[in-house]
């Protein structure tokens, strides 16, 4: 896949900006969903409920949906490129021979490593941008909200990188590099 610095950056913002808008979906859908339909029962749906409540309480304050998507972008953006990307490929060579070891298990060995990482980490920032703040701050309520959104997001990272994210940022891929996979003589790995 990705061989020089330019396309490791491509790839990390194709699969940046397809997880982020999942994630935010799936965690204003699925995971708070009810508590914000329960907050404003009047409310017609998730939607309504949020623009009811003023947005989505990060930061100790309520800010619009973009928002959300911009900071939690730059946030996933930077942590992918210098920490989950690399630090995956170094973990799944330690288990396989990229050289030796089919194609497809080989990148599923890194989708598992990047997950392993990026997952705490980013539920750790969550933890911090979506804390209570109202109550003060306490650093087991701090560790529990981040036990907690591990919890929530580590099945919905796993299965969605898996068997959705990945193989859609992976087909992407291919098609705008075709030129430069067709001139290969070898099959790269991330």
């Amino acid at each position: 896949m990705p061989r020089n610095q330019f396309q490791r950056t491509i790839f990390a913002l194709l699969t940046v900006l397809v997880t982020v808008h999942a994630y935010v979906f799936y965690s204003l859908y699925v995971v708070n969903g009810a508590t914000f339909r329960a907050l404003v029962p009047e409310a017609s749906g998730v939607l309504d409920a949020i623009h009811k409540m003023g947005g989505v309480y990060m930061c100790g304050h309520n800010v619009p949906i973009w928002v959300v998507v911009i900071v939690e972008f730059v946030l996933a953006f930077t942590l992918e490129t210098f920490m989950g990307s690399p630090c995956s490929f170094k973990l799944a060579c330690k288990v396989f021979d990229p050289r030796t070891t089919h194609p497809v298990q080989f990148e599923c060995a890194i989708i598992s490593a990047t997950v392993a990482l990026m997952c705490p980490a980013m539920s750790l920032i969550a933890a911090f941008l979506y804390y209570p703040y109202y109550e003060g701050f306490n650093m087991f309520t701090l560790l529990a909200n981040w036990v907690k959104l591990v919890c929530y997001n580590f099945p919905f990272a796993f299965f969605s990188q898996l068997f959705f994210i990945q193989p859609l940022i992976r087909t992407v891929f291919k098609f705008l590099f075709r030129k430069d996979i067709a001139g290969r003589k070898e099959p790269a790995h991330i």
